[in-house]
């Protein structure tokens, strides 16, 4: 090549590098939408860094709250679908048929969620169709384990309840399910109701009325949102809390059994990476949990008056002493 024809193709290189940096510079930022942030959030936000999504830079997050609040929920997935963002990731059932009522066009995330069939979010685990996909707690079996577990903490327990919240179909499905094991487990089970904030004093009544030695506590957005409150109600009245995630057995909860949110977060960021690459949300299979948590309390128990088995504790994945 000679020397002027060298110069010219580097000044044509050096004219169009400023050009195509721009480009890149002014490429629109992803903007993703996440309903009621709370610190469960944070593997979420880690795994799409591992992605190479960097806040502020490659990607932006839009925060709206709903407080855990039915008649919110359609509000602030409206603020999102205006804004617009380019994705909306919900954790929990209610959040995620808000944001599929929504918007049938921005794809959506959900992350734990009850049995997305039978609440009408997607076609078929295997092929959601429509504009959204992600993970659900469903598991056949998972009632029964929670109450063999129970029964191997606590031989003589007799009177349980299971928290529900009335705005979320899939607490109340379980309720069904745990009713049933509850009864072939020679227990007696009772559900008890929380909607909204207001109901926390009439349903711990309710609990002491029915001498309730042991709650259930579901991952129910709003009831995770008041869970301190519902860990100091039972230390206060020493009754055993069976909760679904080990991060509330780490807040002071006596046991827990149940997928684990950090993985169902860090799993929800893979979708997210995929769909913002060009998948598309009908074409990616919604996913069973795979990892499974067991935690127990010691001091807890200890506060409890229980003597648990060492073979139980030798067997969990988390022990608080």
């Amino acid at each position: 090549m000679k020397r002027r024809d060298f110069i010219t193709l580097l000044g044509g290189a050096a004219a169009a590098w400023p050009l195509a940096a721009r480009a890149q510079q002014s490429a629109r930022v992803p903007r993703i939408g996440i309903i009621d942030d709370a610190p469960m959030w944070h593997s979420f936000r880690q795994t799409l860094r591992e992605f190479g999504y960097i806040e502020g830079e490659s990607v932006n997050y839009e925060y709206r709250y709903s407080a855990g609040v039915p008649d919110r929920l359609g509000a602030v997935v409206g603020e999102l679908v205006r804004r617009p963002v380019d994705l909306i990731a919900a954790y929990g059932t209610p959040p995620a048929e808000a944001a599929k009522a929504a918007t049938t066009t921005i794809p959506i995330v959900m992350i734990g969620v009850g049995d997305p069939v039978r609440a009408g979010l997607v076609a078929s685990l295997a092929h959601p169709g429509g504009n959204i996909t992600g993970s659900t707690v469903l598991s056949p079996d998972l009632s029964g384990k929670r109450l063999q577990l129970l029964r191997e903490a606590i031989p003589t327990v007799a009177r349980v309840a299971y928290l529900t919240n009335p705005n979320n179909p899939a607490t109340v499905d379980v309720l069904a399910e745990m009713k049933l094991a509850a009864s072939a487990a020679g227990m007696a089970l009772i559900g008890v109701e929380i909607g909204s904030a207001s109901d926390f004093e009439a349903a711990f009544a309710v609990m002491l009325r029915e001498h309730t030695e042991v709650l259930f506590v579901s991952n129910d957005p709003l009831h995770q949102l008041h869970v301190g409150r519902i860990i100091d109600f039972l230390a206060k009245n020493r009754i055993a809390g069976i909760f679904q995630s080990k991060e509330n057995v780490a807040a002071g909860g006596f046991m827990a059994y149940g997928a684990s949110l950090p993985d169902l977060f860090q799993r929800a960021a893979g979708y997210v990476h995929r769909i913002l690459q060009g998948a598309k949300p009908a074409e990616l299979p919604v996913e069973l949990p795979t990892k499974f948590d067991l935690a127990i309390n010691l001091k807890t128990a200890r506060a409890l008056g229980l003597e648990l088995p060492p073979l139980l504790v030798a067997r969990a994945d988390e022990v608080v002493e």
